[in-house]
């Protein structure tokens, strides 16, 4: 048990005392060779293997394999490597974050202090939700999200009702291949009670985690849309079922589903009709 308690976090037990960073330096090398190739207008095999001081051989093989994710691109005619859309995609994902963090900010402290109760953001990603920023209330028992944290759409205020938004085909597709982990137990753990839930999420306008993330937590959530209606994250107030009970949650609710509109609106989105 001392041995665990003593080793390293973050990092798998075989990595202690490995001083053969061979796989790091590829990695190294392979964001150099992107690095490059998206500064240039066009780059031949020798350019890049050259200004990365790579052999030909081995910058085509890192080149191939970044092609192949889509990172890079190669023009048959010309013989040259471009920067791939891949990276426009990454790039814009990042971008979203930002805009969401940046635009929702001011929306998110106004929601903290007429609630009383912590306010988040999150944004959607390809498994769950990712909190991206938070307003704490002052109360000493509170929701608390560090901004990074993770949490699964199934069992999220945010992830609900960015399911409940998208269209009734990608929803049910979606939630068949969730993970539905049962966390506590009111956790909704079936694909049919998991639908039903967001139905009525969609009609209401905003979705509720009652206690199915966290035993003693509720959070009251609505989505962020982009400009083509699409929800991209969602804001939520988070706090204790001692405070946030039923009659507290029903005058909650139509602010949070405010908070959504205004965020959505200056980030530029369209909010659907329902």
């Amino acid at each position: 048990m001392d041995t665990l308690e003593k080793r390293s976090r973050g990092r798998p037990r075989a990595a202690l005392g490995v001083k053969d960073a061979g796989s790091v330096q590829s990695l190294d090398r392979a964001i150099l060779l992107l690095k490059l190739v998206s500064g240039g207008n066009g780059l031949s095999l020798t350019e890049v293997s050259h200004a990365a001081g790579l052999p030909p051989s081995t910058a085509y093989r890192m080149l191939t394999t970044l092609q192949q994710h889509g990172i890079v691109e190669f023009d048959e005619g010309a013989q040259l490597w471009y920067v791939g859309i891949e990276t426009f995609r990454m790039g814009s994902a990042f971008l979203r974050r930002r805009k969401l963090v940046d635009r929702g900010r001011t929306t998110i402290q106004d929601l903290m202090v007429s609630c009383g109760e912590t306010a988040n953001l999150a944004l959607a990603e390809s498994d769950g939700v990712v909190f991206v920023n938070q307003v704490e209330t002052h109360e000493a028992i509170r929701a608390f999200f560090r901004p990074g944290t993770r949490s699964d759409y199934h069992a999220s205020g945010i992830g609900k009702a960015i399911l409940a938004f998208l269209p009734p085909d990608r929803r049910a597709a979606m939630v068949e291949g969730l993970d539905l982990r049962r966390y506590t137990p009111q956790t909704l753990t079936s694909v049919q009670a998991l639908l039903d839930n967001l139905e009525l999420a969609r009609k209401a306008g905003y979705a509720v985690d009652d206690e199915e993330r966290n035993a003693g937590m509720r959070c009251i959530a609505a989505p962020v849309f982009d400009e083509h209606g699409e929800p991209i994250g969602g804001v939520s107030v988070s706090g204790p079922t001692v405070r946030v009970t039923d009659a507290r949650l029903l005058a909650i609710a139509p602010q949070v589903t405010e908070a959504g509109r205004t965020i959505t609106k200056a980030m530029g989105g369209v909010w659907p009709s329902i």
